[in-house]
């Protein structure tokens, strides 16, 4: 239940990082520098580890390689394969993202619905705020010794699932951190404004991943009550 969840967070985290991707550096033809060079390296950084890491000898992003841990503990990947096919067929307008239409979990759908609504503001720096105090920084963390031994005691079912926290935290714990705070530095600068904004912009990113663990956590009861 937890990853059939966590799984719309995984891919709608991929729509934040190329909004910011697409902002930071210069993705049309003609190319012009951007004016942020130490930010759209970063940017660049995370893009290619998310979307194109290396596992067992393969090219993969972390997003395919969580579906691929869905499958291999056999969880539910409908939903979100549902979602993928109607954003493939252009079926999804960003502005009006509900993604509770093709039965995501409720939870799931509300924290969606948040990322694709600051994304739709076009504040870069309240995005990049989001991005940098919304991670999950600490999660990886707290699940990593519970997952070691849930999957030592169900034959490395878990095994990919492990691979993907650690692979956060390795990257995380390295210089992403203090790369994405100058980022969110480089875009406010000395704007009082843009710094408040920025700042309302991670409180409501830390909001909305406390009410997506906890809603997570009130169907995972419900379902043990049932």
């Amino acid at each position: 239940m937890f990853m059939e969840a966590h799984v719309f967070a995984v891919w709608d985290f991929m729509s934040l990082l190329k909004s910011l991707q697409s902002r930071l550096t210069c993705v049309t033809v003609p190319w012009t520098p951007s004016a942020w060079p130490e930010s759209r390296r970063f940017i660049n950084e995370i893009v290619l580890g998310e979307e194109s890491d290396v596992y067992d000898g393969r090219s993969v992003s972390h997003f395919e390689l969580y579906l691929e841990a869905m499958e291999e503990f056999g969880a539910d990947t409908g939903p979100i394969r549902s979602l993928l096919r109607r954003v493939e067929g252009g079926r999804v307008e960003t502005g009006r993202f509900d993604a509770g239409s093709i039965g995501a979990p409720i939870a799931a759908a509300r924290f969606v619905a948040s990322t694709f609504a600051l994304i739709q503001t076009g504040k870069l720096h309240a995005i990049a705020a989001a991005f940098t105090f919304g991670r999950e920084d600490v999660i990886p963390e707290m699940f990593r010794e519970l997952v070691r031994d849930l999957d030592s005691r169900l034959s490395g079912k878990l095994g990919k699932f492990v691979w993907y926290l650690e692979r956060h935290i390795e990257v995380d714990g390295e210089d992403h951190g203090p790369l994405s705070l100058r980022m969110v530095a480089d875009l406010c600068g000395d704007d009082e404004a843009r710094w408040e904004e920025a700042g309302a912009a991670a409180e409501a990113a830390i909001l909305a991943r406390l009410a997506l663990w906890d809603g997570i956590l009130g169907e995972i009861e419900a379902g043990r009550t049932d």
